[in-house]
This record gives structure tokens, C-alpha cells and sequence, in this order.
């Protein structure tokens, strides 16, 4: 758990004397998509004056940064009980500051385990819309629904006034709710996003097993014996484990020293040292497989977890999606293979890899999958997340 930040005893107040837009956005990527929406709403409506409880790109952006929410997390049952104090006051002082200065619009961005809350909240204040009030709430990127706790659907239509949804088939998720749901893009594909990875024939390969250590510690093993038995029949081939620090690279650099001489080959780098260039990818579902994709990556998704965590999410998630990577969720087929559980093992991904760097055919179709994507998660003309979000503020 990172060290918890002192917490004032009142958040500033706004600069200009009153708000127009308040943002809330927890972890790096929220920070940074807010930013991005932000600095559109700032262009096009120059005079909003909007603080933000989020990070330093919020604050590059634009934004008066009231609290930063990037700089700490907790993982765990022990460390989130543990953590609960610091939370609930941020929480209460979030709301009271809220409560105070009364935005006209409050976007809430990603981060939906405290902000559905904070939306309960206010709405049962009777500060927002949906409480009888005046203050707009929206959420900007929605839970993953078609997935996981597709309940919640109803208590957001209850507290929200709309979603802005990143995936063009989640709208539908909301379609028996009356909540207005709206496709605005995908950051990823936004004018001006800067990937992390390109593709690149005569590249590294890529092992991504994860940014959390509890994945790592199932999925790593496999990766690097995979590599060790591709490095056999290509031994001037080196791969790359791209992590966010912190104890994931604790867990993958004792790894490799245990495996010793089978990981051989493998360099650790920190994911903020800047564009990588790979000619395939073996990478866990999530929002990197998404990345490796859209780079037009050739490779494979791979996910191992506790058994009894297997059978209870496949059956939690049975007859909502067909298959695990976003990328093959959104072409609706397994366009990058997906070796999933007991089929997370060495000899079927250094096949996988052989393959990918072998012949160009999976490269050239991981590039035609790549610009398919790219069109699917594009966003309408007049339907940018800045141009949505400032419907809010003319109703």
C-alpha cells in the first residue's frame, strides 16, 4: 500500500470564487483521460472555471487540482480495512466541499468504486439533479456491466443525469433504464494519444502478465518458460517485461532470478521510460491487450487465476461475453488467440511466438485488425467526450 497523503482540513477554495465543473478522477488513467476532456471543454468554453480532485495532468490541463488521487492506493483485503479511515474522511471532505461551492456539473471519471458512490451521495443530499437539485452528475467511462455486477445499471440511472461510455456496445447495456447513454470514443484512439508500443519486426517480444501482483505471480511462470523454450530455436531474440514498479517489479524480478539461466534474455523496464517497439506480444486480458492490439501486434491474450476464481467468474460472466481480450470482444472473434487457464501453457505460447516472428502473415493481420479497431472505437462526429460533457452544462 502506497503512504496516504495528509488529508487538509478543507479543500481550497475556488479560485474564481465559484465553480462550473467539478471532475473526480482516481488512478493515473482516469487523470489522464479526464485531462484530455478537460483541456477540449477549457478550448471550446474558455471562461468554465473547474476544479478537480484527480492528479497533475488535471492540473496541467487546466484544472484546479483541489486533492491529488493518483499518488496512493490499496490492494488486499488487510491493506483496504486497513485504509478505511483515510478513505472515509477524504470521502466526507469530498462531499462537504461538493455540498459548499455547488458545481453546475460534476463529471465523474472512471473510479467506479467511489464515485457511484459519491453520485449516491449527492443525490440523496439533494444537491444533484436526480435529487431535486441543480448540479448535473455524469459518469465518463462506464463499469465494465456486460462483465461484472450488471446491476448496477439501475442504481446509475438513479443517481446519474448520463454516462459517456468508451466501448460502442455498452450503450445497449443501458438501454432498459432510461439512463441516456452515449458512445464518445475511446481515449486511445483520441487525436493526439501517444501509445506506449508500436510494432517492430526486428523488436523485442513482449511478456505482460499484468500490473497487479496477484496476477503476475499465476501468469509470469508460464511467460518466462514460454520464452525460454521460443529462445531455443531463436536464440538472438530478447523480450521485454514492461511494469509499473512497485511490488510487480519486485514479484517479476524475483522470478528471474529464481529461474535463473531459463530467463535469460528477459529485461525489466518501467512502463513510463517511453515507446516500445515489439514484433509480438504475450499479454494478460486487460487494458494493455487492448494497447498491444491496437499497436497491430501480433501475439496472444493469456490469463491464469485460482481455480475456484476461474469456475466462479466463467460462470458470472457465461452467456455475457465470448471471449476474455477487449480487442476480440469488440471484433466479436479471436483475432488475437486467447490461451486461457490450463491452456496457459509454455510449449502452446513459444508456438504462439514462433509464429508471430516467423512468417509476416500474422503481422499483417494483427495491422488490418488494428485499423478495424481503430474505426470501431472512434468516436461520432458532434459525440467527443468534451462535446458530451458540455450538454450537461445547456440543460
Amino acid at each position: 500500500m502506497s503512504a496516504f497523503p495528509a488529508i487538509p482540513a478543507a479543500f481550497d477554495r475556488p479560485r474564481a470564487g465559484e465553480v462550473d465543473v467539478l471532475v473526480v478522477a482516481g488512478e493515473h488513467s482516469g487523470d489522464q483521460h479526464a485531462a484530455k476532456l478537460v483541456a477540449d471543454l477549457r478550448a471550446a468554453h474558455p471562461r468554465l472555471r473547474i476544479a478537480a480532485f484527480g492528479g497533475p495532468r488535471l492540473r496541467e490541463a487546466g484544472a484546479q487540482l483541489l486533492f491529488d488521487m493518483t499518488g496512493f492506493s490499496a490492494v488486499g483485503i488487510v491493506e483496504i480495512l486497513a485504509a478505511y479511515p483515510f478513505y472515509r474522511k477524504l470521502f466526507d471532505r469530498m462531499v462537504g466541499w461538493t455540498l459548499r461551492w455547488k458545481p453546475r456539473l460534476v463529471i465523474l471519471v472512471d473510479y467506479p468504486g467511489l464515485n457511484l458512490r459519491l453520485a449516491d451521495r449527492l443525490r440523496r443530499a439533494g444537491l444533484s439533479r436526480a435529487g431535486g437539485g441543480d448540479t448535473a452528475v455524469i459518469q465518463y467511462v462506464s463499469p465494465q456491466l456486460w462483465a461484472w455486477k450488471p446491476k448496477r445499471r439501475f442504481t446509475m440511472a438513479r443517481d446519474l443525469d448520463g454516462v459517456g461510455t468508451i466501448f460502442p456496445f455498452e450503450p445497449e447495456v443501458y438501454a432498459d433504464t432510461g439512463l441516456a447513454a452515449c458512445f464518445v470514443g475511446h481515449p486511445f484512439v483520441e487525436a493526439g494519444h501517444e501509445s506506449p508500443l508500436r510494432y517492430d519486426p526486428d523488436g523485442p517480444v513482449l511478456l505482460l502478465p499484468g500490473s497487479r501482483p496477484k496476477p503476475v505471480r499465476k501468469i509470469f511462470p508460464a511467460l518466462v518458460e514460454a520464452f525460454a523454450r521460443f529462445r531455443r530455436t531463436h536464440p538472438g531474440r530478447r523480450a521485454l517485461v514492461l511494469h509499473t514498479g512497485g511490488e510487480v517489479h519486485a514479484e517479476l524480478y524475483r522470478f528471474c532470478a529464481e529461474y535463473g539461466d531459463a530467463a535469460k534474455g528477459i529485461d525489466l523496464r518501467p512502463v513510463s521510460e517511453g515507446p516500445v517497439g515489439a514484433s509480438a506480444a504475450l499479454v494478460s486480458s486487460g487494458t494493455m491487450s487492448l494497447t498491444v492490439a491496437l499497436a497491430g501486434i501480433p501475439g496472444a491474450v493469456v490469463y491464469r487465476a485460482n481455480p475456484l476464481t476461474w469456475i466462479v467468474g466463467r460462470r458470472l460472466i457465461a452467456g455475457r461475453v465470448d471471449h476474455l481480450g477487449i480487442a476480440n470482444i469488440l471484433l466479436k472473434r479471436p483475432a488475437w488467440p486467447e490461451y486461457l487457464q490450463s491452456a496457459c501453457e509454455p510449449r502452446a505460447l513459444a508456438a504462439r511466438l514462433s509464429a508471430c516472428v516467423d512468417a509476416p502473415a500474422p503481422a499483417a493481420t494483427a495491422a488490418a485488425d488494428a485499423a478495424e479497431l481503430r474505426a470501431v472505437l472512434s468516436a461520432r462526429s458532434g459525440s467527443t467526450p468534451a462535446e458530451w460533457a458540455a450538454t450537461f452544462l445547456r440543460r
